[in-house]
């Protein structure tokens, strides 16, 4: 009895560890995405490339999920339960690709209205809508440190985009679009952390990107935009970003979820910007300032407090049933 009660501390330090590494593998796939759709956009518009990511995941997902439906029948004999998708748990999985979906395409909207730098800022409150969000909605509270931690690191978030931070009301238009982004992106990582209680990793992503395709397909036809690359780095470009921004990044996303609060997750994205600064000058050479070093310092920081608070770590883990 002693030994059941003294492992089981040691058996939740494993598990937020593997959320941890999970999270971490999450952010550094997704952060690739700023690079596979700047080499996309050389042959498709931002809503054809949104488009491509999504039909790409649901196909790869779809194979997933078939695959690893039939393996688990055969070793347990019997299939799985349908009972699992009610009509909620199946509005949700809709909920998490619409917001997802509009969170990529108000962001690419932002960005043709506003300069990089307001975006960049104002999609980085994402912590305040989900922490809020969390609050309204299923009654969560959060502790000092962590509450001191997000703010330290949304303050770190405006130091990197503070020196090209433009104030006019010729771009108000787009900053209201990053905000926005910024709101449906918390409400995908909510409804994401009430999806991961009932299904795996592999069933939402599979629900999100398809339900993504279907409603960013018609913006597309609308805007009378090319659908599809037309030479193989185009077709790599997407391809890359299917596969390891969506069906990698988000699923592990999805997958720390399962230990970690959906308000210290979107905190912990806001290193994103970061490591995508870092790979455009990798890639594109473009330079890396003092300030943006700092930024960077401070964000980790913040999420370094937020992550000792009691609120970044779920008390219960909840069981995948499906």
């Amino acid at each position: 009895m002693n030994h059941q009660l003294e492992s089981r501390p040691n058996l939740d330090k494993n598990e937020t560890g593997v959320a941890l590494v999970c999270l971490i593998g999450g952010l550094v796939s997704i952060s690739l995405a700023a690079i596979f759709i700047k080499w996309s956009e050389q042959e498709i518009s931002p809503y054809s490339t949104a488009f491509n990511r999504f039909w790409i995941s649901t196909i790869v997902m779809l194979l997933w999920y078939k695959l690893s439906g039939t393996r688990s029948q055969k070793m347990e004999q019997k299939p799985q339960p349908n009972s699992i998708y009610t009509g909620w748990v199946l509005l949700q999985l809709l909920g998490v690709g619409i917001f997802l979906a509009a969170d990529l395409m108000l962001w690419a909207w932002s960005l043709t209205q506003t300069s990089v730098a307001n975006a960049t800022v104002l999609v980085n409150f994402t912590p305040l809508f989900t922490s809020l969000g969390g609050w309204l909605f299923w009654g969560k509270r959060f502790d000092r440190k962590f509450v001191i931690g997000m703010s330290i690191a949304i303050c770190g978030s405006i130091a990197l985009g503070i020196n090209d931070l433009q104030l006019s009301p010729d771009k108000l238009t787009g900053d209201i679009m990053a905000l926005l982004a910024a709101l449906c992106f918390g409400i995908y990582l909510l409804l994401l952390e009430q999806l991961q209680t009932r299904l795996n990793a592999i069933a939402i992503m599979l629900g999100c990107s398809a339900s993504a395709t279907l409603l960013t397909l018609p913006f597309v036809l609308s805007a009378g935009e090319g659908l599809f690359p037309y030479t193989w780095q185009g077709w790599l470009s997407v391809i890359c970003l299917a596969i390891i921004c969506q069906v990698v990044g988000q699923g592990l996303l999805a997958y720390s979820l399962n230990r970690l609060s959906s308000g210290f997750v979107a905190l912990f994205l806001m290193l994103d910007p970061v490591l995508a600064a870092i790979g455009a000058w990798v890639f594109f050479s473009e330079g890396l300032t003092f300030l943006n070093l700092l930024g960077f310092a401070v964000i980790l920081l913040g999420i370094y407090l937020a992550l000792s608070g009691d609120s970044a770590i779920k008390e219960q883990v909840p069981l995948v049933q499906a």
